[in-house]
């Protein structure tokens, strides 16, 4: 449902998600670990001492908790791939007011590939995912991603399918352009004979009028 809401003006009408990568959920709790303690420990300073001077105190304090907390859900949340079958759309939020998107067909992507390091990433089955562009000959990562090997299967499965329909759709615009050309080269031989009767019989005339004359 969420999904739906944040990422679904991002699709094509005619587009269908594979599957939406995010970051390792630990990371989100990581980063939400402390802006949460910081929102209980206002309230329970003020349930130790329920004062109106501690109240003012806390009701701040409790508004920079959460704005921290829902900064650091929306840069784990938003920090995302949507892998399509028309291909992958990275999406970045760096700031309240600064995002970015970058869209790669498969068409344009030259490989894929990921890596895992450290004892917690291959306990965790943690690592970057990466693909190079054919356009630009850059790389775009997403860093932290849970079984990234089976994501790189599911992609390579959807740059397959894409191009191989891709190739049938060429093959069949070839093959209806031939199939024009080859339907007027007929036209005009059924035409050419009957042009060369109809100039006969006008120089027929044209000689039989000049003889009469």
């Amino acid at each position: 449902m969420l999904d739906d809401f944040l990422f679904k003006k991002h699709l094509e009408d005619d587009e269908t998600v594979s599957m939406i990568v995010h970051k390792y959920w630990g990371v989100a709790s990581q980063s939400l670990f402390w802006p949460s303690i910081a929102f209980i420990a206002g309230w329970a300073f003020l349930a130790v001492a329920p004062v109106k001077l501690v109240l003012y105190m806390v009701l701040p304090w409790s508004v920079f908790s959460a704005v921290w907390f829902l900064r650091s859900f929306l840069d784990y949340y938003l920090d995302v791939w949507i892998i399509t079958d028309q291909g992958i759309i990275a999406l970045r939020w760096e700031g309240w007011f600064h995002r970015t998107s970058n869209r790669i067909l498969y068409s344009d992507i030259q490989g894929v590939g990921y890596e895992i390091k450290g004892i917690m990433g291959t306990l965790n089955r943690c690592g970057t995912l990466k693909m190079e562009k054919i356009s630009t000959g850059g790389a775009v990562s997403i860093e932290q991603v849970r079984y990234p090997k089976k994501i790189e299967a599911l992609i390579l499965r959807n740059m397959e399918e894409y191009l191989h329909g891709k190739n049938m759709k060429n093959a069949k615009h070839v093959q209806d352009l031939l199939a024009e050309f080859v339907a007027e080269k007929i036209q005009l031989r059924e035409i050419s004979p009957k042009v060369k009767e109809e100039s006969g019989e006008k120089i027929q005339r044209n000689a039989i009028i000049t003889r009469r004359v």
